[in-house]
């Protein structure tokens, strides 16, 4: 059986996480496909088509309660053939509420059908020094579990029964619990967020200090959009920009920012760690 990977991952969690599920796997033949940086108006290598024969893997992030739209649109062209898949979220230490009922009717429709699925915790793209969501995540302890659910699966794969393989995400998938005050505190903040938009829509993006800037352009390599044009680093494309924050975690001299209003309550309503959820 041949394994092919893809994996959506701006700030690298998702691709840490997949690489301990494959490490756990064991797999000689291995292809990965990475459409993080993939120029979507060129349509390179986007299309891919696996058999019942191969194994697929994909693993995105949660973008508020949802799949990152971007790795969708990117992989939108792949097609399966009844091809067994492993379904990897990783998300910011809130929830990812039915982002793996998504993903599995995403994969689905394009010809797979999911064997086991993960639920998996990495830094939040808005965490800072400040307000900190899911530092370091994965850490070790992550990836080591990450690795021991890749054994499990692999496991799973030698049943001789294939029709044992398939699971219920939407029924079965277990998510993770949060006190109760915690919850309305974060739904009180939404709400009074959401109308203030309504009131006086506006729109935050990654900045970049001036004084801070050395125009190293590293930003510009981290960024999956091209909202950052080399030379002119300062500037974020508002209409490109999906906030996954890459530019800000990678900057180099710090100059890149972003405030997001969520930082605060996401940090203050949920500290408590969320340990890797599995479906088998």
């Amino acid at each position: 059986m041949k394994l092919t990977t893809f994996c959506f991952s701006p700030t690298g969690t998702s691709r840490k996480n997949m690489m301990a599920v494959v490490k756990g796997l064991d797999m000689g033949d291995v292809t990965h496909c990475d459409y993080t940086y993939y120029n979507i108006e060129s349509g390179k290598d986007l299309d891919r088509q696996l058999s019942s024969d191969d194994l697929a893997l994909f693993s995105v992030p949660v973008y508020g309660g949802k799949v990152a739209p971007t790795a969708l649109e990117r992989m939108g062209q792949v097609r399966g053939e009844d091809t067994p898949a492993i379904l990897l979220v990783t998300y910011g230490n809130r929830n990812f509420e039915q982002v793996l009922v998504q993903l599995a009717d995403f994969v689905r429709e394009r010809g797979f059908r999911p064997i086991a699925a993960a639920a998996l915790v990495g830094e939040h793209s808005y965490s800072n020094a400040k307000y900190p969501i899911a530092v370091g995540r994965p850490d070790a302890e992550d990836l080591a579990s990450a690795e021991e659910l890749g054994r499990q699966i692999a496991a799973k794969l030698l049943q001789k029964d294939e029709q044992a393989w398939d699971i219920d995400v939407a029924n079965d998938m277990p998510h993770p619990e949060t006190p109760e005050a915690s919850l309305q505190a974060f739904r009180l903040f939404v709400q009074e967020y959401t109308l203030q938009q309504q009131a006086n829509p506006v729109k935050v993006f990654p900045a970049a200090s001036s004084e801070a800037c050395s125009h190293c352009g590293v930003c510009v390599g981290l960024c999956p959009t091209q909202a950052i044009a080399l030379g002119n680093e300062e500037v974020t494309d508002a209409s490109r920009c999906i906030r996954c924050c890459a530019c800000v975690k990678g900057c180099p001299t710090g100059a890149r920012t972003f405030d997001s209003p969520f930082a605060k309550p996401l940090s203050e309503n949920f500290r408590m760690r969320r340990e890797p959820l599995y479906l088998l």
